[in-house]
């Protein structure tokens, strides 16, 4: 099996690839019409990326099964290109959770001791021990959470050390679940706002999230909240935010933003940074070194199992509930051809297999054949079907 790595990708985890038999094409740098071309000139079976934008015109060329994105997320991947022509998409869930807690925390208190601000002063040589005196403190106070995901989690046992308390919301949270994590329950994103001191967000980009926080959001946190963004810049409304901490109604600390730059190293240019009170990073969230190995041991495991059964865990594009509206139940003897004449009678109905699964029995004497159907057939294919062949035992439908 070939595997194209069009990312910076861990050691290990190449070497984790080749020893499961892999063989393995490292180009960090390709991207665009590059990366393209190494699709089809590789004719490789499996691409891993991390931050490289993967987009139908990719995913058109060559021979890919599956795409593996080496992090949480996957909104950098034509995702719906990709359904189209049959290729997995996974990713890499809840290893690099610590990773993006630890730098929320870390954002939390650089902007609550404005440690950023405290560091460029001395450089400068400037000292003002009377003005970087002032800091708020994170004892007692309430941080509210955009998410209770693995991030989410991570964020809470932290929470609790410092101290804090806790309120979270997310379309999963329910009142049973925060009583169980010993936190508040929030009703809406405004609910969370209106009750916290610090708002973190950890919420994944979707059709949902996209645009999610605005005004209705911001004009309910608190006079002087912080507000962190380690998720996704798109999740925000960033004029709103931006308009919102020149007014010195909020202060902000990300590690995504609008406009940010698609390259390791380069300039930038963002109008959020220009703002005094704004301090960020350069979306980091992942990166440590415990983060990449471990999300470098999933991908290989990902590939590995993909390599032996053709099927690979943490998939993102199968379809949450099948089109079919029957299914067809088939017990027969386990012999050549029983399938295959089957579905030649379900191919002459018009009638199209969504899914289905042959189960064996012991012995590989009998087995049981389960097949999603498009409709239902008609009661004279079923007699059709029972008759195909003498290795059938019995047939059934059932609606779905």
């Amino acid at each position: 099996m070939k595997v194209l790595v069009a990312d910076k990708f861990e050691d290990s985890g190449k070497q984790g690839l080749k020893d499961i038999g892999c063989d393995v094409v490292y180009e960090p740098e390709l991207n665009g019409d590059t990366l393209a071309f190494k699709i089809e000139e590789t004719g490789a079976d499996v691409l891993i990326v991390r931050s490289t934008q993967v987009t139908r015109p990719m995913l058109e060329k060559g021979r890919l099964a599956l795409v593996v994105r080496a992090g949480a997320g996957y909104n950098t991947i034509d995702v719906d290109a990709a359904s189209e022509r049959g290729i997995w998409v996974s990713n890499c869930p809840g290893k690099n959770s610590v990773a993006v807690a630890e730098l929320a925390f870390g954002l939390i208190l650089a902007a609550d001791r404005r440690i950023a601000d405290n560091t460029a002063d001395l450089r400068k040589g400037v000292w003002n021990k009377k003005e970087y005196s002032k800091a708020r403190g994170l004892y007692g106070q309430t941080l509210g959470l955009l998410g209770s995901g693995s991030i989410g989690g991570a964020m809470i046992t932290r929470a609790k050390a410092f101290g804090m308390s806790v309120v979270a919301w997310d379309k999963v949270m329910t009142r049973e679940r925060a009583a169980e994590l010993e936190i508040g329950f929030a009703e809406s994103p405004a609910d969370v706002a209106r009750r916290s001191d610090i708002v973190s967000v950890h919420l994944a980009l979707n059709g949902d999230t996209r645009g999610l926080l605005g005004e209705a959001f911001f004009s309910q946190m608190k006079h002087g909240a912080l507000f962190v963004n380690t998720a996704r810049a798109e999740i925000v409304d960033e004029a709103t935010l931006r308009a919102a901490v020149e007014a010195g109604r909020l202060r902000a600390a990300v590690d995504v933003f609008e406009g940010e730059p698609t390259v390791a190293s380069g300039n930038v240019q963002s109008a959020l940074f220009a703002i005094p009170g704004v301090i960020g990073t350069h979306h980091i969230g992942a990166s440590t070194e415990q983060a990449q190995e471990a999300i470098a041991h999933e991908t290989v495991r990902i590939v590995r199992i993909f390599k032996d059964t053709g099927r690979a865990p943490h998939v993102v594009n199968l379809a949450k509930k099948s089109p079919a509206t029957h299914m067809l139940v088939l017990r027969h003897f386990d012999r050549v051809g029983v399938l295959a004449a089957v579905f030649d009678k379900l191919k002459g109905a018009g009638i199209n297999v969504q899914e289905t699964e042959n189960i064996v029995f012991d012995g590989a004497k009998a087995a049981i054949a389960r097949i999603a159907l498009s409709q239902a057939p008609a009661g004279n294919l079923l007699a059709e079907i029972r008759t195909s062949t003498d290795a059938i035992i019995e047939v059934s439908v059932v609606a779905l």
